[in-house]
Protein backbone atom coordinates (compact mmCIF):
# COMPACT_ATOMS: atom_id res chain seq x y z
CA UNK A 1 0.00 0.00 0.00
CA UNK A 2 2.60 2.41 0.88
CA UNK A 3 4.69 1.58 -2.09
CA UNK A 4 1.94 1.96 -4.44
CA UNK A 5 0.88 5.50 -3.09
CA UNK A 6 4.58 6.81 -3.44
CA UNK A 7 4.97 5.88 -7.04
CA UNK A 8 1.42 7.67 -7.45
CA UNK A 9 3.01 10.77 -5.64
CA UNK A 10 6.30 10.30 -7.70
CA UNK A 11 4.23 10.11 -11.17
CA UNK A 12 1.95 12.97 -10.30
CA UNK A 13 5.14 15.17 -9.13
CA UNK A 14 6.88 14.18 -12.89
CA UNK A 15 3.70 15.28 -14.41
CA UNK A 16 3.38 18.12 -13.51
CA UNK A 17 7.45 19.02 -13.90
CA UNK A 18 6.47 18.32 -17.51
CA UNK A 19 3.67 20.51 -17.78
CA UNK A 20 5.41 23.31 -16.51
CA UNK A 21 8.34 23.01 -18.69
CA UNK A 22 6.06 22.83 -21.57
CA UNK A 23 3.91 25.91 -20.31
CA UNK A 24 7.73 27.52 -19.83
CA UNK A 25 8.85 26.33 -23.58
CA UNK A 26 5.85 28.12 -24.92
CA UNK A 27 6.16 31.51 -23.08
CA UNK A 28 9.45 31.69 -24.71
CA UNK A 29 8.25 30.92 -27.65
CA UNK A 30 5.76 33.03 -27.78
CA UNK A 31 7.99 36.12 -26.57
CA UNK A 32 10.94 34.96 -29.27
CA UNK A 33 7.71 35.57 -31.91
CA UNK A 34 6.66 38.83 -30.52
CA UNK A 35 10.71 40.09 -30.46
CA UNK A 36 10.99 38.90 -34.06
CA UNK A 37 7.63 40.29 -35.17
CA UNK A 38 8.77 43.91 -33.51
CA UNK A 39 10.42 46.79 -35.52
CA UNK A 40 13.69 47.06 -35.06
CA UNK A 41 15.30 50.44 -34.71
CA UNK A 42 17.43 51.42 -37.11
CA UNK A 43 20.07 54.73 -36.73
CA UNK A 44 18.64 57.85 -38.70
CA UNK A 45 20.36 58.76 -41.65
CA UNK A 46 20.62 62.68 -41.72
CA UNK A 47 21.81 64.15 -44.98
CA UNK A 48 24.15 66.46 -43.94
CA UNK A 49 25.14 68.95 -46.78
CA UNK A 50 29.12 69.11 -45.72
CA UNK A 51 30.41 70.23 -49.31
CA UNK A 52 28.06 73.48 -48.98
CA UNK A 53 29.44 73.80 -45.32
CA UNK A 54 32.79 73.45 -46.60
CA UNK A 55 32.28 76.50 -49.08
CA UNK A 56 30.42 78.52 -46.74
CA UNK A 57 32.94 78.39 -44.15
CA UNK A 58 35.85 78.51 -46.73
CA UNK A 59 34.38 82.11 -48.27
CA UNK A 60 33.71 83.54 -44.42
CA UNK A 61 36.86 83.40 -43.10
CA UNK A 62 39.77 81.53 -45.25
CA UNK A 63 39.11 83.38 -49.12
CA UNK A 64 40.89 86.40 -50.31
CA UNK A 65 37.61 88.18 -50.26
CA UNK A 66 36.08 86.76 -46.79
CA UNK A 67 33.16 87.88 -45.07
CA UNK A 68 34.59 88.87 -41.90
CA UNK A 69 37.97 90.56 -41.27
CA UNK A 70 40.84 89.54 -39.47
CA UNK A 71 39.91 91.03 -36.26
CA UNK A 72 36.98 88.38 -36.41
CA UNK A 73 38.90 85.75 -37.20
CA UNK A 74 41.42 86.18 -34.28
CA UNK A 75 38.34 86.49 -31.73
CA UNK A 76 36.59 83.51 -32.94
CA UNK A 77 39.59 81.16 -33.38
CA UNK A 78 41.58 82.73 -30.58
CA UNK A 79 44.55 83.29 -33.13
CA UNK A 80 45.88 84.88 -36.10
CA UNK A 81 44.77 82.83 -39.38
CA UNK A 82 48.06 82.38 -40.62
CA UNK A 83 49.00 80.42 -37.10
CA UNK A 84 45.78 78.65 -38.10
CA UNK A 85 46.75 77.80 -41.51
CA UNK A 86 49.88 76.51 -40.21
CA UNK A 87 48.58 74.11 -37.57
CA UNK A 88 46.29 72.63 -39.90
CA UNK A 89 48.95 71.48 -42.51
CA UNK A 90 50.98 70.04 -39.67
CA UNK A 91 48.39 68.08 -38.28
CA UNK A 92 47.88 67.22 -42.08
CA UNK A 93 51.22 65.97 -42.65
CA UNK A 94 50.90 63.92 -38.76
CA UNK A 95 47.79 61.77 -39.51
CA UNK A 96 45.46 61.41 -42.45
CA UNK A 97 42.51 61.85 -40.21
CA UNK A 98 43.21 65.46 -40.91
CA UNK A 99 43.16 65.32 -45.06
CA UNK A 100 40.17 64.99 -47.26
CA UNK A 101 39.31 61.72 -48.04
CA UNK A 102 36.08 60.01 -50.19
CA UNK A 103 34.05 57.38 -48.87
CA UNK A 104 32.86 53.79 -50.32
CA UNK A 105 30.34 56.17 -52.51
CA UNK A 106 33.43 58.47 -53.71
CA UNK A 107 31.88 61.44 -51.72
CA UNK A 108 34.37 63.58 -50.36
CA UNK A 109 34.56 63.46 -46.56
CA UNK A 110 34.55 66.60 -44.48
CA UNK A 111 37.45 68.96 -44.93
CA UNK A 112 40.09 69.61 -42.71
CA UNK A 113 39.08 72.90 -42.15
CA UNK A 114 35.67 71.77 -40.75
CA UNK A 115 37.32 69.36 -38.61
CA UNK A 116 40.02 71.98 -36.89
CA UNK A 117 37.64 74.58 -36.62
CA UNK A 118 35.24 72.28 -34.98
CA UNK A 119 37.20 71.48 -32.64
CA UNK A 120 39.21 74.73 -31.99
CA UNK A 121 35.71 76.20 -31.64
CA UNK A 122 34.85 73.29 -29.02
CA UNK A 123 38.20 74.42 -26.84
CA UNK A 124 37.35 78.28 -27.57
CA UNK A 125 33.81 78.26 -26.62
CA UNK A 126 33.03 75.40 -24.18
CA UNK A 127 30.14 74.49 -25.78
CA UNK A 128 27.84 70.80 -26.31
CA UNK A 129 29.71 68.99 -29.45
CA UNK A 130 26.14 69.24 -31.32
CA UNK A 131 26.02 72.97 -31.17
CA UNK A 132 28.45 73.18 -34.17
CA UNK A 133 26.46 70.83 -36.37
CA UNK A 134 24.11 73.87 -37.88
CA UNK A 135 27.07 75.65 -39.14
CA UNK A 136 29.84 72.81 -39.81
CA UNK A 137 27.54 69.58 -40.50
CA UNK A 138 29.10 67.52 -37.98
CA UNK A 139 27.67 64.91 -35.64
CA UNK A 140 27.94 65.21 -32.14
CA UNK A 141 30.31 61.75 -32.17
CA UNK A 142 32.42 63.26 -35.19
CA UNK A 143 33.05 66.13 -33.41
CA UNK A 144 34.00 65.12 -29.98
CA UNK A 145 36.48 62.63 -32.17
CA UNK A 146 37.58 65.35 -33.81
CA UNK A 147 38.52 67.34 -30.73
CA UNK A 148 40.12 64.50 -29.45
CA UNK A 149 42.41 63.71 -32.73
CA UNK A 150 43.19 67.17 -32.76
CA UNK A 151 44.07 67.46 -29.06
CA UNK A 152 46.33 64.75 -29.53
CA UNK A 153 47.92 66.07 -32.88
CA UNK A 154 48.73 69.50 -31.58
CA UNK A 155 50.89 67.39 -28.08
CA UNK A 156 52.63 64.87 -30.65
CA UNK A 157 54.08 68.10 -33.14
CA UNK A 158 54.00 71.00 -30.79
CA UNK A 159 54.57 69.49 -27.18
CA UNK A 160 58.25 69.55 -27.44
CA UNK A 161 58.61 72.98 -28.34
CA UNK A 162 55.73 74.95 -26.34
CA UNK A 163 55.18 72.79 -23.40
CA UNK A 164 58.96 72.29 -22.17
CA UNK A 165 61.28 73.58 -19.63
CA UNK A 166 63.13 77.11 -20.10
CA UNK A 167 66.94 76.70 -22.04
CA UNK A 168 69.72 79.03 -21.67
CA UNK A 169 68.30 81.67 -23.49
CA UNK A 170 64.83 82.04 -21.82
CA UNK A 171 66.69 81.80 -18.06
CA UNK A 172 68.74 84.74 -19.39
CA UNK A 173 65.68 86.62 -20.06
CA UNK A 174 63.60 85.88 -17.42
CA UNK A 175 66.23 86.60 -14.67
CA UNK A 176 67.12 89.94 -16.71
CA UNK A 177 63.29 90.91 -16.57
CA UNK A 178 63.38 89.37 -12.21
CA UNK A 179 66.38 92.14 -11.65
CA UNK A 180 64.08 94.90 -13.47
CA UNK A 181 61.48 93.74 -11.06
CA UNK A 182 63.92 94.02 -7.81
CA UNK A 183 64.01 90.06 -7.45
CA UNK A 184 66.55 89.00 -8.84
CA UNK A 185 67.14 84.98 -9.22
CA UNK A 186 63.57 85.24 -9.81
CA UNK A 187 62.33 82.22 -12.58
CA UNK A 188 58.53 82.99 -12.25
CA UNK A 189 55.58 82.02 -10.05
CA UNK A 190 53.52 78.75 -9.00
CA UNK A 191 49.92 77.95 -8.09
CA UNK A 192 47.93 75.53 -8.59
CA UNK A 193 44.18 75.35 -10.84
CA UNK A 194 40.69 73.30 -9.97
CA UNK A 195 39.02 72.28 -13.18
CA UNK A 196 35.38 71.19 -12.51
CA UNK A 197 34.56 67.94 -13.42
CA UNK A 198 31.34 67.33 -14.58
CA UNK A 199 31.14 63.66 -15.18
CA UNK A 200 33.21 62.28 -13.15
CA UNK A 201 32.15 58.49 -12.01
CA UNK A 202 30.31 58.18 -9.34
CA UNK A 203 32.71 55.88 -7.86
CA UNK A 204 35.69 57.32 -8.02
CA UNK A 205 34.04 61.40 -6.43
CA UNK A 206 34.94 60.93 -3.03
CA UNK A 207 38.57 61.12 -4.14
CA UNK A 208 38.16 63.89 -6.86
CA UNK A 209 36.19 66.12 -3.96
CA UNK A 210 37.61 68.57 -1.39
CA UNK A 211 35.91 69.81 1.48
CA UNK A 212 35.96 73.45 0.28
CA UNK A 213 34.81 72.98 -3.33
CA UNK A 214 32.21 70.76 -2.97
CA UNK A 215 32.09 69.07 -6.11
CA UNK A 216 34.90 67.09 -7.98
CA UNK A 217 37.75 68.43 -9.38
CA UNK A 218 41.30 67.57 -11.13
CA UNK A 219 44.31 70.10 -10.22
CA UNK A 220 46.92 71.73 -12.58
CA UNK A 221 50.05 73.10 -11.19
CA UNK A 222 51.85 75.68 -13.17
CA UNK A 223 55.16 78.07 -13.47
CA UNK A 224 54.16 81.29 -15.13
CA UNK A 225 56.39 84.07 -16.36
CA UNK A 226 55.39 87.52 -16.70
CA UNK A 227 54.73 87.18 -20.37
CA UNK A 228 51.81 84.73 -19.58
CA UNK A 229 53.89 81.86 -20.90
CA UNK A 230 53.27 79.02 -19.07
CA UNK A 231 56.83 76.94 -18.52
CA UNK A 232 55.69 74.22 -16.43
CA UNK A 233 51.93 72.12 -16.45
CA UNK A 234 51.48 69.46 -14.34
CA UNK A 235 47.85 68.20 -14.67
CA UNK A 236 45.86 65.14 -13.22
CA UNK A 237 46.27 65.39 -9.57
CA UNK A 238 42.73 64.67 -8.19
CA UNK A 239 41.18 67.80 -5.98
CA UNK A 240 40.83 66.43 -2.70
CA UNK A 241 44.90 66.96 -2.76
CA UNK A 242 46.15 70.53 -2.14
CA UNK A 243 49.03 72.04 -3.30
CA UNK A 244 51.57 70.84 -1.00
CA UNK A 245 50.37 66.94 -2.14
CA UNK A 246 50.63 67.82 -5.84
CA UNK A 247 54.09 69.18 -5.56
CA UNK A 248 55.34 66.30 -4.16
CA UNK A 249 53.83 64.47 -7.25
CA UNK A 250 55.10 67.32 -9.91
CA UNK A 251 58.13 66.94 -11.62
CA UNK A 252 59.24 70.33 -11.36
CA UNK A 253 62.68 69.81 -10.40
CA UNK A 254 63.48 66.74 -11.85
CA UNK A 255 65.58 68.32 -14.39
CA UNK A 256 67.48 70.00 -11.68
CA UNK A 257 67.81 66.40 -9.75
CA UNK A 258 69.16 65.05 -13.00
CA UNK A 259 71.94 67.72 -14.12
CA UNK A 260 69.63 68.90 -16.84
CA UNK A 261 68.55 72.15 -15.90
CA UNK A 262 70.79 75.54 -16.38
CA UNK A 263 72.48 76.57 -12.77
CA UNK A 264 72.12 80.50 -12.08
CA UNK A 265 74.18 82.13 -9.60
CA UNK A 266 73.14 85.35 -8.70
CA UNK A 267 74.28 87.80 -5.54
CA UNK A 268 71.79 89.68 -3.56
CA UNK A 269 72.45 91.67 -0.23
CA UNK A 270 76.93 91.09 -1.14
CA UNK A 271 75.85 87.33 -0.50
CA UNK A 272 75.42 84.55 -3.50
CA UNK A 273 72.95 82.11 -4.09
CA UNK A 274 72.75 79.12 -7.04
CA UNK A 275 69.35 78.37 -7.56
CA UNK A 276 66.82 80.10 -9.15
CA UNK A 277 63.11 80.33 -7.11
CA UNK A 278 59.82 80.86 -7.52
CA UNK A 279 57.36 82.98 -6.08
CA UNK A 280 54.39 81.21 -3.96
CA UNK A 281 51.61 82.10 -2.06
CA UNK A 282 52.02 81.30 1.99
CA UNK A 283 50.91 77.47 1.70
CA UNK A 284 54.12 76.34 -0.29
CA UNK A 285 56.77 74.77 2.24
CA UNK A 286 60.09 77.37 3.04
CA UNK A 287 62.05 76.14 0.92
CA UNK A 288 64.98 78.44 -1.19
CA UNK A 289 63.21 77.37 -4.39
CA UNK A 290 60.37 79.46 -3.25
CA UNK A 291 59.96 82.62 -2.17
CA UNK A 292 56.46 83.64 0.19
CA UNK A 293 55.49 86.63 1.53
CA UNK A 294 56.05 87.57 4.94
CA UNK A 295 52.61 86.54 7.05
CA UNK A 296 51.53 90.29 9.16
CA UNK A 297 54.26 92.16 8.36
CA UNK A 298 55.06 94.61 11.08
CA UNK A 299 57.90 97.03 9.69
CA UNK A 300 57.94 99.06 6.65
CA UNK A 301 60.69 96.62 5.00
CA UNK A 302 58.25 93.91 5.56
CA UNK A 303 55.35 95.44 4.13
CA UNK A 304 57.42 96.82 1.42
CA UNK A 305 58.26 93.18 0.38
CA UNK A 306 55.37 91.50 1.29
CA UNK A 307 52.84 93.73 -1.52
CA UNK A 308 55.90 93.42 -4.34
CA UNK A 309 56.09 89.72 -3.90
CA UNK A 310 52.27 89.48 -4.13
CA UNK A 311 52.30 91.91 -6.79
CA UNK A 312 54.25 89.91 -9.05
CA UNK A 313 53.45 86.35 -7.62
CA UNK A 314 49.77 87.27 -9.81
CA UNK A 315 51.83 86.95 -13.04
CA UNK A 316 50.44 83.04 -12.73
CA UNK A 317 46.91 84.05 -11.48
CA UNK A 318 46.92 86.76 -14.40
CA UNK A 319 47.96 83.05 -17.16
CA UNK A 320 45.17 81.17 -15.54
CA UNK A 321 42.85 84.33 -15.87
CA UNK A 322 44.06 84.18 -19.98
CA UNK A 323 43.88 80.37 -20.16
CA UNK A 324 40.24 80.38 -19.16
CA UNK A 325 39.56 83.65 -21.44
CA UNK A 326 40.77 81.78 -24.38
CA UNK A 327 40.06 78.66 -24.21
CA UNK A 328 36.51 78.88 -22.02
CA UNK A 329 36.10 74.78 -22.01
CA UNK A 330 38.68 74.89 -18.75
CA UNK A 331 36.44 77.90 -17.68
CA UNK A 332 33.14 75.38 -17.95
CA UNK A 333 32.93 72.02 -16.24
CA UNK A 334 34.73 69.48 -17.70
CA UNK A 335 31.43 67.48 -19.99
CA UNK A 336 34.11 63.98 -20.52
CA UNK A 337 33.96 60.85 -18.70
CA UNK A 338 37.91 59.74 -19.56
CA UNK A 339 40.16 61.65 -17.48
CA UNK A 340 42.33 60.60 -20.45
CA UNK A 341 40.58 63.35 -22.50
CA UNK A 342 40.11 65.78 -19.91
CA UNK A 343 44.34 65.70 -19.73
CA UNK A 344 44.82 65.63 -23.68
CA UNK A 345 42.40 69.13 -23.64
CA UNK A 346 44.41 70.97 -20.58
CA UNK A 347 47.89 69.92 -22.42
CA UNK A 348 46.69 71.07 -25.48
CA UNK A 349 45.14 74.30 -24.23
CA UNK A 350 48.19 75.48 -22.53
CA UNK A 351 50.51 74.52 -25.92
CA UNK A 352 48.14 76.53 -27.88
CA UNK A 353 47.99 79.31 -25.54
CA UNK A 354 51.95 79.32 -25.68
CA UNK A 355 51.81 79.06 -29.62
CA UNK A 356 49.64 82.13 -29.47
CA UNK A 357 51.64 84.31 -27.30
CA UNK A 358 54.94 83.06 -29.91
CA UNK A 359 52.98 83.93 -32.99
CA UNK A 360 51.88 87.61 -31.40
CA UNK A 361 55.26 88.18 -30.04
CA UNK A 362 56.21 87.89 -33.03
CA UNK A 363 53.70 89.82 -34.79
CA UNK A 364 54.32 92.97 -32.63
CA UNK A 365 50.73 92.25 -31.30
CA UNK A 366 52.23 91.11 -27.80
CA UNK A 367 53.62 94.35 -25.51
CA UNK A 368 54.37 92.95 -22.62
CA UNK A 369 57.77 91.14 -24.32
CA UNK A 370 60.74 93.22 -23.68
CA UNK A 371 64.31 92.62 -23.85
CA UNK A 372 66.37 94.28 -21.44
CA UNK A 373 70.12 94.31 -20.42
CA UNK A 374 71.18 92.07 -17.36
CA UNK A 375 74.67 91.23 -16.37
CA UNK A 376 73.76 87.34 -15.57
CA UNK A 377 74.72 85.51 -18.59
CA UNK A 378 78.07 84.21 -17.79
CA UNK A 379 76.73 82.73 -14.90
CA UNK A 380 73.94 80.20 -16.24
CA UNK A 381 75.66 76.82 -17.37
CA UNK A 382 74.52 73.52 -17.75
CA UNK A 383 75.60 70.88 -14.81
CA UNK A 384 76.58 67.42 -15.46
CA UNK A 385 74.73 64.36 -14.94
CA UNK A 386 74.96 64.19 -10.80
CA UNK A 387 75.85 61.24 -8.61
CA UNK A 388 73.75 59.93 -5.83
CA UNK A 389 75.46 61.87 -3.61
CA UNK A 390 75.44 64.90 -5.25
CA UNK A 391 71.81 64.68 -5.79
CA UNK A 392 71.21 63.92 -2.24
CA UNK A 393 73.32 66.89 -1.45
CA UNK A 394 71.27 68.59 -4.03
CA UNK A 395 67.90 67.64 -2.66
CA UNK A 396 69.24 69.12 0.72
CA UNK A 397 70.02 71.86 -0.29
CA UNK A 398 66.71 72.62 -2.06
CA UNK A 399 64.98 72.07 1.28
CA UNK A 400 67.35 73.73 3.83
CA UNK A 401 65.09 76.56 5.28
CA UNK A 402 68.14 77.97 7.09
CA UNK A 403 68.70 78.75 3.06
CA UNK A 404 65.72 80.30 2.96
CA UNK A 405 65.55 82.18 5.66
CA UNK A 406 69.00 83.88 4.36
CA UNK A 407 68.09 84.19 0.72
CA UNK A 408 64.06 85.50 2.10
CA UNK A 409 66.71 88.57 4.44
CA UNK A 410 68.33 89.07 1.38
CA UNK A 411 65.67 89.62 -0.89
CA UNK A 412 63.74 91.82 1.64
CA UNK A 413 67.14 94.31 1.92
CA UNK A 414 67.33 94.11 -2.27
CA UNK A 415 63.54 95.35 -2.57
CA UNK A 416 63.88 98.20 0.00
CA UNK A 417 67.26 99.45 -1.55
CA UNK A 418 65.94 98.95 -4.83
CA UNK A 419 62.89 100.70 -4.31
CA UNK A 420 64.12 103.55 -2.48
CA UNK A 421 66.59 103.79 -5.03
Amino acid sequence: MSSSSTNSSEGAEGAMCNALQAAMEEAMLNLNEESSSRPKRRRRYINRDRESAHDRLHQDYFADDCVYPPNYFRRRYRMRRQLFLSIMLRLGEYSPYFTQREDALGRLGLSPLQKCTAALRLLAYGSAADSIDEYLKLARSTALECLEKFCEGIIHCYGEEFCRRPNVADIQRLLAKAEERGFPGMLGSIDCMHWQWRNCPVAHAGQFTRGDIKHPTIILEAVASYDRWIWHAFFGVAGSNNDINVLNQSPLFKDVLQGQAPIVNFMVNGHEHNMGYYLADGIYPSWPVFIKGIPLPQSEKHQLFTNAQAAWRKDVECAFGVLKSRFNIIAVPGRSYSQRTLGLIMRACVILHNMIIDDERDADLDETYETVDSTVGPSIYYNATPSLAARIQMDNEMTDTSMYTQLLNDLVEHVWGHNNH
